[in-house]
Parts: structure tokens; C-alpha cells; sequence
């Protein structure tokens, strides 16, 4: 908890124009039981449902790396109005539900107080803790933004070259680092559809018996899906970073992360410490939760996560 801690204080020196108007416990005194309020609602899920840390995971990568850390993703789309959400990148993303939730019980409790983006964020980080990651603290003080626009979206998918995923992260101030350890950490829970990694499937280099495997299972009707990490599935830690190393990586992407020369040695370092991954995916999380965030009297505090306060 110390060196996370001490990355968390190293980050703040590192970038403080991004952390400027957010802080610790920015709720402390307008909404007390605000990160509490969260941790219940996500615990509750979590007990019926330990997939829910995959979800919140996508869910927070595809909303900030979107326009920012802003809840554009929460956006429902109306009758000639898209959102964000109507992206096929997006389709798959789930957990509205449990952020619906915690922001009705929120505004009970503080009315227009809490922020969906904060929401967003704090319930990601409770869902990892009890998926079995670090535990590790947010700044809080987003706003929700006024903008869900489907041409905004620009998500890397699958099969994207590792150099052009440096790019795309390097363009959200993530560095080489930050990618590996977000990639390989989100990808340690969830699952995959056999149609996004049938190129693997034809890889020569890929594990024999994890092919087949997978080959079976593929045969199957209506694109079944299979666990991205075959070790620890539901624990977010260091394990599918060895499979990797072993030509286990079910996407593509995954995989070439341990081929790449950019990348292989971070790879291999997360592989042969969990303690260093949990230190750096924590340090990576608080990262990402700052990206183009909206505060002071930018953007709004929602009502409704799915809708914006004037009703457009």
C-alpha cells in the first residue's frame, strides 16, 4: 500500500495540471457517504456477479479515451439523436444498471451533488479491489460533459499494430507503460468472442493445446465466447501476462504486446512480479481518470446519467 501510495503522491508531481481541481475526498463535505454509497451498490453487483469488474473496466477505458473522462458513454441515444453508446465498439459495453443505481441513491442522498464521471470512476476502482487488485485512492471533482457524439469515437480494436496503440495512447498523455499495464490488466478479467480472435487462431506460433481448445469451442453456434486469461479469470492480477509469454495470448493484440520490442520487456517484468503490476496498473488507473476530466463550472452534475440536464 506504500509504494502505491507513493506512485499515487509521484503521479501528482508529474502531472499536476491534470489533478489541479480534483483532489482526495473532493466530497467529503457536500456528500459525505458518496464514495461509501458507491462501494455498496458495486458490492452488491459484485457478490451476484464477479464479471462486473470486466464491465466497469471497459466502461471507464471507453468513456475517457472518448472526449475524457465525462460519462459521454452513459448518454442514451433518442430518435435522431446517436450517442457515443451506438458505436459498434461500444455495444458490448454493460453496467449501466449499477451506475443507475448508485446515481439514484446518490441523489437522495446529495442531490445534484455527484457526478456520473465520478460514479464512473469510483465504482471501477471499488470493483478491482474486490476482484482481487490493489486497492488504491481517486481524486474526485469531475463533471459530466454536454457532448455524446458517435463520430467521436476512435477505440483501438483487436487487431491494432502495437506501434499504432502507442499512438493512440500517446495522444490521451499515456505512455508505452501506461498502455501495457491498462491493456494486459483490463484483459486479465472478461471474455472475447471467437469473432474477434479467429486470426489467432490461425497462428502457428499459438500454444497447440490452447488452440484446439479454443478451436472446439469456436465450432459452437451463436460466437461463443472464451476467457481472456485462462489462469485467474475473475482476479485482476499478473497471470495473463505469463500466458502471453507462453504464446497464450488469446487476441492479437495481447499477444504482440510480447513480441514487440517496444513492449516485450514491460511484459516480461509484469510477468515475473504481481506486486509490480498491481503498483503500476494502480499508478495507471489514477492516470487514465484524469484525462481531459471537466471541472470547476465546466460541464454539468446529471440528474439522469443517460440524459442530459436540458433533455437533448
Amino acid at each position: 500500500m506504500r509504494a502505491i501510495t507513493a506512485l499515487f503522491f509521484l503521479f501528482c508531481f508529474v502531472a499536476p495540471s491534470a489533478l489541479a481541481q480534483l483532489r482526495q475526498g473532493f466530497y467529503g463535505r457536500s456528500c459525505p457517504r458518496a464514495e461509501s454509497i458507491v462501494a455498496n451498490v458495486v458490492a452488491s453487483r459484485f457478490r451476484r456477479d464477479r464479471s462486473i469488474t470486466a464491465a466497469f473496466l471497459r466502461m471507464q477505458f471507453h468513456d475517457c479515451f472518448v472526449r475524457g473522462c465525462d460519462a459521454s458513454l452513459l448518454i442514451d441515444p433518442r430518435p435522431g439523436r446517436p450517442s457515443e453508446k451506438s458505436t459498434g465498439p461500444n455495444a458490448s459495453v454493460r453496467g449501466y444498471e449499477v451506475i443507475d443505481e448508485a446515481k439514484r441513491q446518490l441523489e437522495a442522498a446529495c442531490p445534484r451533488t455527484v457526478s456520473c464521471a465520478d460514479i464512473v470512476t469510483l465504482a471501477t476502482r471499488d470493483s478491482v479491489a474486490l476482484a482481487g487488485g490493489p486497492r488504491y485512492s481517486v481524486p474526485t471533482g469531475r463533471r459530466d460533459g454536454l457532448r455524446s457524439n458517435p463520430g467521436d469515437v476512435n477505440l483501438p480494436g483487436p487487431t491494432i499494430p502495437v506501434s499504432a496503440s502507442i499512438q493512440l495512447f500517446a495522444a490521451q498523455g499515456m505512455n508505452t507503460n501506461d498502455m501495457v499495464t491498462l491493456i494486459g490488466g483490463g484483459h486479465s478479467v472478461g471474455v472475447a468472442h471467437c469473432s474477434l480472435f479467429r486470426d489467432r487462431l490461425a497462428d502457428p506460433a499459438m500454444d497447440r493445446s490452447l488452440n484446439a481448445r479454443l478451436r472446439n469451442t469456436c465450432r459452437a453456434p451463436n460466437d461463443p465466447s472464451v476467457f481472456l486469461d485462462q489462469r485467474t479469470p475473475f482476479t485482476v492480477d499478473n497471470a495473463i501476462y505469463g500466458e502471453i509469454r507462453r504464446q497464450r495470448g488469446i487476441l492479437r493484440i495481447d499477444q504482440n504486446l510480447g513480441l514487440a520490442g517496444s513492449t516485450r520487456g514491460i511484459v516480461s517484468s509484469f510477468a515475473s512480479s504481481n506486486t509490480l503490476f498491481r503498483q503500476r496498473f494502480a499508478q495507471a488507473m489514477v492516470k487514465m481518470g484524469t484525462i481531459k476530466v471537466l471541472t470547476g463550472r465546466s460541464g454539468e452534475i446529471r440528474r439522469n446519467c443517460r440524459v442530459f440536464n436540458n433533455g437533448r
